[in-house]
């Protein structure tokens, strides 16, 4: 893409501005709010293509910020935190964020991280055989659209579950490792990765099962890792 818009949130003025710096010179647009609050009425009103996300803010913090976009929005979006400790890691994970990033961050880092989302969701045509729809028995992913579909009703993923259901979709019956799975979506080694899968494991079913427990299409093999069924 071109020019891609970025939403920059956080309370801390001197962050949201040196962030800003960085993005413009990689040739990006940059929007800024400085709490959940206002950066929900921005979506409304500017195309955003990723948003960056601080988690401790007033009115409205990341956490529920990122809830609430996630009702209606798949944009991509990575957390950004002081908080070091794996569950905040997890819960970001668990209500639909994409990546997450410790303060203090090298803004070098965090922008090649932008740029890794940025290709994986915005540039579509990286994609081969995106005209393609995958259908196994009823659970449908078109990949031009980037949409899912259970029996013909719509599923809302974000971007990493679509990505993660699309990687196994394509495989079907193949099982994967956790630390391949990792590895194929965020595009990184998958050290200690166990947690971060195993939540967007447990979100994809409870969005494409009847009953996520005794799941249908994403089965759990002890011990190896996951697939879909064929």
């Amino acid at each position: 893409m071109n020019e891609a818009n970025i939403l920059v949130v956080d309370d801390d003025k001197e962050i949201r501005d040196g962030i800003e710096i960085y993005l413009k010179n990689e040739g990006m647009s940059v929007l800024k709010a400085s709490d959940g609050i206002e950066a929900i009425e921005l979506l409304q009103h500017h195309p955003v293509h990723l948003i960056i996300l601080d988690v401790m803010m007033p009115r409205m913090d990341g956490i529920t910020a990122t809830f609430k976009i996630r009702e209606k929005r798949n944009i991509p979006i990575i957390i950004l935190s002081a908080k070091s400790e794996n569950y905040d890691k997890v819960l970001g994970l668990q209500v639909g964020a994409d990546d997450y990033v410790t303060k203090p961050f090298d803004p070098l880092e965090l922008i090649a991280r932008v740029k890794s989302q940025l290709r994986r969701y915005v540039a579509l045509g990286t994609y081969e055989g995106l005209q393609k729809v995958l259908d196994l028995n009823g659970l449908t992913l078109d990949r031009a659209a980037k949409e899912a579909a259970v029996n013909g009703d719509p599923v809302r993923l974000t971007p990493i579950e679509y990505r993660m259901l699309e990687l196994l979709m394509m495989n079907a019956g193949r099982v994967f490792s956790i630390d391949e799975i990792y590895e194929r979506v965020w595009k990184e080694p998958g050290f200690n990765a166990e947690n971060t899968v195993a939540v967007h494991i447990r979100k994809i079913r409870e969005k494409i099962e009847i009953d996520p427990k005794n799941p249908r299409y994403l089965k759990v093999v002890w011990g190896i890792g996951y697939k879909i069924e064929k």
